[in-house]
């Protein structure tokens, strides 16, 4: 199996910065030489709204990153095919950047097919 566990986030003033990271981890990951993490992405919810996407990054789209129009130019999702795992880089927040923040990976591997993962989430707080 394999799953997602995040780490970073916290609190934050308006204008500060903050790191998000992401490993997807899982035996198959090492032993499978075709496992393939396909997508990453950051999604953002905040209270009383839908889950919503932030940033992506798709190997089907030529190494080509996805950025929400309000964050864009102040995040950047990157990501470490080695280690497997991706950051995202949140720079200049806003308030309206607070939320509960959740990555998101698309893996194959043999032996479990194509899969959609979640991270547990992390919290961001962003403070006037």
């Amino acid at each position: 199996q394999v799953r997602l566990v995040e780490s970073g986030g916290g609190l934050a003033h308006s204008g500060g910065s903050l790191r998000l990271s992401c490993e997807a981890v899982g035996s198959v990951l090492k032993t499978d030489p075709q496992s393939n993490i396909n997508i990453w992405g950051w999604y953002r919810q905040a209270p009383g709204k839908q889950r919503q996407l932030v940033a992506r990054f798709s190997e089907s789209d030529g190494d080509g990153t996805l950025y929400q129009g309000s964050v864009a130019g102040r995040f950047t999702i990157s990501r470490n095919e080695f280690d497997h795992t991706t950051n995202l880089q949140m720079n200049n927040l806003n308030v309206e950047d607070t939320g509960m923040y959740y990555c998101y990976a698309q893996i194959y591997a043999r032996a479990l097919g194509l899969l959609d993962y979640w991270g547990q989430g992390t919290q961001v707080t962003v403070s006037s």
